[in-house]
């Protein structure tokens, strides 16, 4: 499949296959006032394993859910019991957000066979399909720790190629974010964008059903932000998680090496030394 994203349908007709592996990936600001763990519980996909981007993270830091180190990842995700070949497949109860955050995250440590679920759990219970309750008890995997590190750029990679040529930083929040005319969700942090970054907002990337829009679709959506698809692209958000879904869509137009900033905007606006521009 080169689609990086799988329907309800699919998954469906697939569902007990050996080597399929669920996972429930969901994730909410802490804001919007819901946990992905407690609904998780409550109801999910039948076989789906909860992954906590929060908790599967490096914990050293002061920033939220960044990746941990390739032999953390390895640990959890064989208590996951997601082995390296096994077909994956994630979703979120938003229809695509967090999910896309763990897809990224999977390929970074090196999976090779990772697909998002197209609408999520709002699509699957949407059609009526089955659910089941309860925290399951998955089989260990053994898996062996890997790094792509051209899928991920540090604030040392950011600072060298912001307001350069060497790649296009496409910023996912949300326009007036960008602009700087909304202040960010998280205290402290400065209003405005990176010099030379483009604006693609995630929510423009997506039909109101939370299902991802077309390739045919997409592809409209970021000639209007002047990004140019054969350049390389480096994709930024608030905290790494939407900045995700916009890697994934350029997956879906056969771009799949995009690279994600992992600290993205809460890194950089929390700093003094970095430049931030605000307007258009």
């Amino acid at each position: 499949m080169t689609d990086p994203l799988v329907s309800t349908a699919w998954l469906a007709d697939h569902l007990g296959d050996a080597d399929l592996r669920i996972v429930d990936a969901s994730w909410w600001m802490p804001a919007e006032g819901r946990s992905g763990q407690v609904e998780f519980v409550e109801a999910h996909i039948p076989g789906a394993v909860f992954f906590d981007i929060d908790a599967i993270a490096d914990r050293t830091v002061d920033l939220p859910h960044m990746l941990p180190t390739p032999e953390a990842f390895a640990e959890a995700a064989g208590a996951l019991g997601l082995a390296r070949e096994a077909t994956i497949v994630v979703y979120d109860t938003f229809g695509v957000r967090a999910s896309a955050r763990v897809w990224w995250t999977l390929r970074v440590m090196g999976y090779p066979k990772v697909f998002v679920l197209d609408g999520g759990l709002k699509a699957w219970r949407a059609e009526g399909r089955p659910l089941e309750s309860g925290e399951p008890q998955p089989a260990a995997a053994t898996v062996t720790p890997a790094f792509d590190a051209a899928l991920v750029r540090s604030l040392a990679d950011m600072r060298g190629l912001v307001g350069g040529t060497s790649a296009q930083v496409v910023d996912a929040r949300g326009a007036a974010r960008f602009r700087g005319e909304a202040p960010e969700p998280r205290a402290g942090l400065r209003s405005g964008h990176m010099p030379g970054a483009l604006n693609v907002p995630f929510e423009s990337l997506l039909n109101p059903d939370g299902r991802m829009k077309p390739a045919a679709d997409l592809t409209p959506i970021f000639d209007a932000a002047r990004v140019d698809l054969d350049q390389p692209i480096v994709t930024s958000c608030g905290s790494g998680v939407t900045a995700s879904v916009v890697a994934l869509a350029l997956a879906r137009l056969g771009r799949d090496r995009a690279a994600v900033y992992d600290g993205s905007w809460t890194e950089w606006g929390g700093l003094a030394d970095v430049p931030i521009v605000t307007g258009p």
